[in-house]
């Protein structure tokens, strides 16, 4: 059987279809939309930045149109997602618990997120942390009062935040709910009382199932993107094995030498985009976290779009801005846009825009960026956008 054969526009249109970005939504978005989504991309990176809406919030915003924010606390708190390191810090569908437990048995493996020192030296601290709870039940870290003489931040977490963080990475607690996006935690068997290790799955098992669900997410996916999207260790499972075993398809795209790998699920798209009839139509605003773009290696490869978030960067070594959001537009990611909601004067700040090289500016492409900008403005409630500085390559 020939293997098909993708130009580079079509295997970026195989990658949007996967993501729910290849076109408008037709109707309003319902609150099973929110859930629908997360599974589609398979998990929903959590970031706190918030100078426009925080990321996960704006991750769907980028899929799902206007919706109400507070959908995706629900869904976290009727247990419909749970939290866990998977990309990152993400929301993830519950029934995919089982596909990272192996990762809270052994938290020695997960780097800076545990610390073994800490769970040795202050035991009786972390145990005293875990009796709080399972006595007065979920718990904030804000419940705690501060007794170091230190000041807040990530930087200087106060002793029970580090429990609770230990505690979560190891699975012992659970995130029950958000408030104010600040954690609530519980412990793990009153949040998934349901849950028994009896039902884990061997780790070769999981493993196979993370790297369908890897290329599934992604539509579409050269070899050495695919332990990034769930950020799986090493040994990693050869996908060509998956091509044998019929589990996984394979295809090709002009001038890479070599293959793609297509989920099953993704059969008649791979055939629409190989026919040339997927058409990407939609224009919006992504997040610095969105997974089209959080890989930068694919991202460079596949749009030919050099990304790095900037907040972390001293201001005067930024090229593009603080928090740069990149502009989808029809397939193609054609700029980047820094801006700000001024939330009590409902302005939406666009401090600087900036379309890539070669980007031809035309009456279309203004008419949809603006669309965009405009769409993205009116649901942070600061429908006057008002631009400081703007750029074109």
């Amino acid at each position: 059987m020939t293997e098909p054969l993708l130009s580079l526009p079509a295997a970026r249109a195989l990658h949007l279809a996967a993501q729910g970005l290849l076109q408008p939504r037709r109707r309003k978005a319902r609150q099973p939309d929110v859930l629908e989504a997360i599974r589609q991309m398979g998990v929903l990176q959590i970031d706190t930045i918030h100078v426009v809406a925080r990321s996960p919030y704006l991750v769907l915003w980028s899929r799902l149109g206007d919706y109400p924010q507070a959908w995706l606390e629900q869904a976290l708190a009727a247990g419909q997602l749970f939290e866990y390191w998977a990309h990152e810090a993400c929301f993830v569908p519950v029934e995919d618990y089982g596909l990272y437990r192996h990762r809270m048995l052994e938290p020695e493996a997960m780097g800076w997120k545990y610390s073994a020192a800490w769970m040795k030296e202050r035991r009786a601290d972390v145990e005293a942390v875990l009796e709080h709870i399972r006595v007065n039940g979920p718990t904030r870290s804000s419940d705690f009062e501060r007794t170091d003489g230190q000041g807040g931040g990530w930087w200087s977490w106060k002793p029970e935040k580090r429990s609770l963080e230990v505690l979560f990475t190891t699975g012992a607690l659970m995130i029950a709910a958000r408030h104010n996006f600040q954690r609530i935690y519980d412990l793990a068997e009153r949040v998934l009382p349901h849950w028994d290790d009896s039902q884990l799955r061997s780790k070769e098992a999981v493993q196979r199932e993370l790297v369908l669900k890897a290329v599934k997410a992604m539509g579409c996916a050269r070899a050495p993107w695919i332990g990034d999207y769930f950020r799986t260790r090493p040994p990693r499972l050869d996908p060509e094995a998956l091509v044998e075993q019929g589990a996984l398809l394979r295809a090709w795209v002009d001038d890479w030498d070599d293959p793609i790998y297509v989920h099953p699920d993704h059969a008649a798209l791979l055939a629409d985009a190989a026919n040339g009839v997927l058409a990407p139509t939609l224009t919006t605003i992504l997040s610095p976290f969105d997974p089209v773009v959080w890989d930068r290696r694919r991202a460079q490869e596949l749009f030919n779009f050099d990304y790095r978030l900037e907040c972390y960067t001293p201001a005067d070594k930024r090229k593009y801005g603080y928090f740069t959001l990149p502009i989808l537009r029809r397939g193609a990611l054609v700029g980047r846009v820094d801006a700000k909601a001024h939330r009590r004067q409902g302005v939406f700040e666009v401090k600087s825009l900036v379309l890539e090289p070669g980007v031809r500016v035309s009456e279309r492409l203004t008419r949809d960026v603006n669309g965009a900008l405009q769409r993205l403005a009116d649901w942070h409630a600061c429908p006057q956008i008002k631009i400081t500085q703007k750029e074109a390559a």
